[in-house]
């Protein structure tokens, strides 16, 4: 028999405790309605800075009509940001009120 009482020493195992690195926090871009911005224009912006087929952003198209905002995306901080920008951009160069915002999930 081993043991303390037979004079081994009994073995300890250190653990060594990881910080769990958390998931960075992704932000929701959205679309807004307006009386204004013509819905073939918003289904081109969904298509084109969002990879949506045709069929997609049709149906986002008509959500935000109906509903008054949708998701179009989630993103990291950064592609969120960027996106936001480039959709806002594109509707002022067209002269278009369009609102585009992102906020954390």
């Amino acid at each position: 028999m081993t043991g303390p009482e037979n004079g081994d020493d009994e073995t300890s195992i250190a653990l060594k405790t990881r910080a769990r690195t958390q998931r960075p926090p992704f932000y929701k871009v959205l679309l807004l309605n307006d009386d204004y911005t013509p819905m073939e224009f918003v289904v081109a912006v969904l298509e084109r800075f969002f990879g949506m087929s045709h069929a997609q952003a049709f149906e986002i198209m008509l959500t935000v009509h109906k509903k008054g905002v949708a998701v179009v995306g989630v993103f990291s901080h950064e592609v969120a940001e960027t996106k936001v920008g480039q959709v806002m951009d594109f509707a002022r160069r067209h002269q278009h009120p369009l609102q585009c915002t992102m906020e954390k999930e």
